[in-house]
């Protein structure tokens, strides 16, 4: 019958005291790491606490007041649109105001500076200079539902202006394809379908009169649309 081999004490002691060595050793590695180095990380951490409370200021409290200023200033420039001075909108709306171009340089990074961006572009629009619309309604950056039709409705009277109907086109197309509007919407499709009617593409003229007439049947825009279409549609 054979013996039970019986573990020797000695042996099994040894290999938990190289454990525990090992364990202890490992430890003391992570506790001098992080002594060595938890001045460079408490210092990373704070000069990024640093940087977000930096960018808080910035946007809240520094831009904050130069909004309010910059609204202030526009109100005088706005009045002078309305009347259609684009001019002194643009340059010196008068009552020592600052007129739309002085706004964007004054108070970059505003809402105001970038509305002003819009009035600017329609300004020139409306005063033939129209390279400096596209310039500035390019610029403009939309943050409502209304311009952001109106933007490239207004960049594709400008290049159509300047004959680049391509880019004209280009941007009618943007412009029809932002969220509908009852009025703005069926405008800016019959100018594409008048562009390509006139360019006889009458195909493609058609798709547009079609969804003046199909999409917004109660608009301005749909009456007499049919004489537009050829072939007229068969009942």
């Amino acid at each position: 019958m054979a013996k039970k081999k019986e573990k020797n004490p000695k042996t099994n002691q040894r290999f938990e005291d190289e454990v525990m060595v090992d364990i202890i050793e490992e430890g003391d590695y992570k506790e001098s790491f992080l002594d060595k180095y938890q001045n460079y990380l408490i210092i990373g951490v704070a000069a990024l606490l640093l940087i977000i409370a930096g960018i808080f200021a910035y946007k809240y409290l520094f831009l904050a007041g130069k909004e309010k200023d910059a609204i202030a200033e526009m109100m005088q420039a706005e009045m002078q649109f309305e009347r259609d001075s684009f001019t002194l909108a643009l340059e010196n709306p008068g009552e020592g105001y600052d007129g739309f171009l002085d706004i964007i340089e004054n108070y970059k990074g505003t809402k105001a500076a970038n509305l002003a961006k819009y009035y600017a572009g329609i300004s020139y629009l409306n005063l033939g200079i129209y390279d400096g619309a596209i310039e500035y309604l390019k610029e403009y950056d939309e943050d409502d539902l209304v311009t952001a039709i109106t933007k490239y409705g207004a960049l594709g009277d400008a290049y159509s202006e300047l004959d680049n109907m391509d880019e004209a086109k280009k941007n009618y197309e943007k412009a029809v394809n932002q969220k509908p509007n009852e009025l703005l919407t069926p405008y800016y499709l019959k100018k594409l379908g008048i562009l390509y009617k006139s360019e006889g593409n009458q195909d493609k003229a058609n798709k547009y009169f079609k969804r003046i007439r199909d999409e917004f049947p109660r608009s301005t825009y749909a009456q007499g649309i049919e004489k537009y279409i050829f072939p007229p549609d068969k009942d």
